[in-house]
């Protein structure tokens, strides 16, 4: 039997094989295509007594990796929602009690809707892949699980082991599911999958779920049980110090977890669709999903990318200076297969920088998570070096030095006399302009910004940056590069500070002003959280350094100076000058700025409020809130309407991925379209009104406002 979406082959022993394999997709996926086809298989199960029970698997090389979030955003209300959940959880509520068993066999990575059909099965039996993942991450988008994973999880694992899993949206191997619970059985590969899978129906021919046993008790126990009550009375108040309320997924992750497990099972999955439905209506996902879904494989797919360049490899790449930037970059590099020559003035200073490597790993090995071989062969790859003869065979220059122009200008020279013609040669500058730093090349062309985010092991984007003389071909390299490496590439436009510098700036210098203008240092703190931050203004602007800022501010400076302009006095310059200048207090890595760090421990510096009394009259929180919100997303448009950014997606993933701006808000153009062209512009007024011209709406913010129109219409 054939159908569009999986075959059906039944076995001497009435057991059928049905194999998942969706035309046209590159993965499966849930959605009427193959749900469709799957309803009237199940119905085939109830009424068919030669089909003894059955076997799901897949022909791609993962199982099933969720529900099709381009049919979930086609959904216009919550009815639609809640039916569309419903009539999922009913055919997989009828394949679980038709008497006959159902196995899952999990070839490869299961996710979300994936793995909770895999749930609704009797068994699951999963190869042994360490790169195969299973969970339930739809919190990441502003969901929750809608096809019975708040029932059945817990009442395979306990409530308090689902609460960590489904509000995190952990993802698991195999071997790690199996210790928890949710998959019954381990796999040497594919064949000993299937017998296992076969032996199991056979062994179990009139399989049930616990849950459907007369008898059944939740693990742990249920919602009123001691134990569970005491998590429930702590787990939303944990949940809020961290999401500060900016993702109703969460709650109601926990209400379908609490309320779900006091009730009967359909009664539990019924209250699940209730809320999955609240979801899908909530700005928050529409958010999320338009921007960390769309916008996001639109861009890992090469939106971005120059066309008619064949895709490249890079073999061997040289990085210049092995500080804390030049090291990530070495490893992450090294990790993918690529030869690596990590280069600095000392020999002393190279090792270190490869040492940084081994730190990782070895953290890695003592988790369980490598090997020491493993471990051992990456770091062959890495050679430190002084000496630039060594960048012969480079293929990809990586400058990280000091921000100066005269240290990276030698660079650049001394590995042009090196590198093959066509080689390409990037600069990790954060804020000077790459066709000023090009002048120094005798191959502009081929020069190019790759601008890194610390810690580059754990932060996913890399702005590129194209000067005046980049071509498309080097731009189509360096964009290969960063998918190599497995970060997600935007591409910007030459600027001074580029697109995130420029507007990150923005955040962390909204919050100085407040303290010059008398708000107390705590409540500024609070309301960079309020925002959907994921750092308060004031403890980031730590961790960049005052220092750093302050040179940047004095290069700046001069530049304009030169180009025959003045520098707008930002009225947070007096603040920086006086903390990072005056009492030479310059940040974490000094042990004091505007925080005092005693080890792991920070508390903001009593001074501070000496220094910059609070004012009677202080703000509301709501007021900071905006503020900071809008002073990011007023720069962003800007840099937009200025072509710095080249697409609304690398605006939206840039803002997020970049400096963190709120992901609940789906990055900084979509925070304006949620909010309304028209209602932007108003309070940007009110604003500008009270607090300066840097709030002025942007000229194609206030456009909009009179069209009606909206970012994603602007390409």
């Amino acid at each position: 039997m054939t159908q569009q979406a999986f075959t059906l082959d039944i076995d001497a022993n009435g057991i059928g094989l049905v194999t998942i394999d969706m035309p046209g997709r590159a993965m499966n996926v849930l959605n009427p295509t193959l749900v469709e086809p799957f309803a009237a298989l199940v119905n085939q199960l109830e009424t068919d007594a030669a089909l003894k029970g059955l076997v799901i698997t897949s022909a791609k090389s993962t199982f099933i990796v969720g529900a099709d979030i381009d049919q979930l955003t086609q959904i216009t209300s919550a009815e639609e929602a809640f039916k569309l959940c419903e009539d999922l959880k009913g055919m997989m509520r009828r394949m679980e009690k038709c008497g006959k068993p159902v196995v899952a066999a999990l070839n490869g990575t299961a996710l979300g809707g994936g793995l909770e059909l895999a749930l609704a099965c009797h068994a699951r039996i999963a190869i042994d892949d360490p790169k195969a993942k299973f969970g339930l991450p739809e919190v990441k988008l502003g969901l929750l699980p809608g096809g019975g994973g708040t029932q059945r999880v817990p009442r395979m694992i306990g409530i308090q082991k689902s609460f960590e899993l489904i509000t995190q949206g952990k993802e698991l191997t195999a071997a790690k599911a199996k210790e928890m619970g949710l998959v019954t059985e381990l796999a040497a590969n594919r064949e000993d999958m299937l017998a296992k899978a076969k032996a199991w129906c056979l062994a179990n021919p009139k399989a049930s779920q616990p849950w459907d046993n007369k008898g059944f008790r939740i693990p742990g126990g249920d919602s009123k049980s001691p134990a569970v009550v005491q998590v429930l009375a702590i787990a939303p108040s944990m949940a809020n110090a961290k999401a500060h309320g900016n993702y109703p997924a969460l709650t109601h992750i926990m209400s379908c977890l609490f309320e779900g497990c006091l009730l009967d099972f359909d009664a539990g999955c019924q209250v699940e669709s209730r809320y999955f439905a609240a979801c899908v209506a909530s700005q928050t996902s529409k958010n999320m999903i338009g921007t960390l879904w769309h916008q996001l494989n639109a861009i890992k797919k090469g939106q971005s990318r120059p066309k008619g360049f064949a895709e490249s490899k890079v073999k061997k790449v040289g990085i210049l200076g092995a500080g804390m930037m030049g090291a990530g970059i070495a490893y992450v590099s090294a990790k993918v297969g690529i030869d690596v020559v990590l280069l600095d003035t000392t020999q002393e200073n190279a090792e270190k920088g490869k040492a940084y490597s081994q730190g990782i790993l070895d953290k890695a090995i003592s988790r369980g998570r490598s090997t020491a071989e493993k471990r051992d062969a990456l770091l062959a790859r890495i050679q430190p070096t002084t000496s630039y003869d060594d960048l012969k065979g480079c293929d990809l220059v990586i400058e990280a030095v000091f921000e100066d122009r005269a240290i990276k200008a030698v660079c650049t020279q001394k590995s042009e006399a090196v590198i093959a013609a066509d080689a390409v040669y990037a600069s990790n500058t954060s804020t000077l302009p790459i066709t000023g730093l090009a002048t120094a090349s005798e191959r502009p062309a081929n020069f190019i910004g790759l601008h890194f985010f610390s810690p580059v092991d754990k932060m996913p984007l890399v702005e590129i940056i194209v000067g005046e003389k980049t071509s498309d071909e080097t731009l189509a390299r360096g964009f290969d590069y960063v998918l190599q490496i497995g970060k997600t590439p935007i591409v910007v436009n030459d600027s001074r500070g580029f697109y995130t510098s420029r507007v990150f700036a923005t955040y962390i210098m909204e919050g100085l002003a407040m303290l010059g203008e008398g708000v107390h240092p705590r409540s500024i703190e609070v309301a960079g959280l309020k925002a959907g931050m994921p750092m308060p203004p004031m403890a980031l602007q730590d961790e960049v350094s005052l220092g750093l800022s302050l040179h940047i501010a004095e290069q700046t400076r001069k530049d304009m100076a030169a180009e025959g302009k003045v520098l707008p006095e930002h009225p947070a310059a007096s603040v920086l000058q006086n903390i990072g200048g005056t009492h030479n207090r310059i940040g974490k890595k000094t042990g004091k700025g505007l925080y005092d760090y005693n080890g792991k421990e920070k508390t903001l510096w009593p001074e501070l409020t000496q220094l910059y009394p609070p004012v009677a009259n202080q703000p509301t929180q709501q007021e900071l809130v905006d503020r900071l919100l809008y002073v990011q997303a007023n720069e962003a448009a800007r840099c937009f309407e200025e072509k710095v950014v080249r697409s609304v997606a690398d605006t939206n993933i840039g803002s997020i991925f970049g400096w963190g701006f709120a992901p609940n808000q789906g990055g900084a153009l979509q925070f304006i379209n949620a909010v309304g062209a028209k209602h932007f512009v108003e309070r940007a007024r009110e604003l500008a009104q009270a607090y300066g011209p840097r709030f002025e709406p942007a000229a194609i913010v206030v456009k909009m406002a009179q069209e009606g129109g909206r970012f994603e219409d602007v390409v």
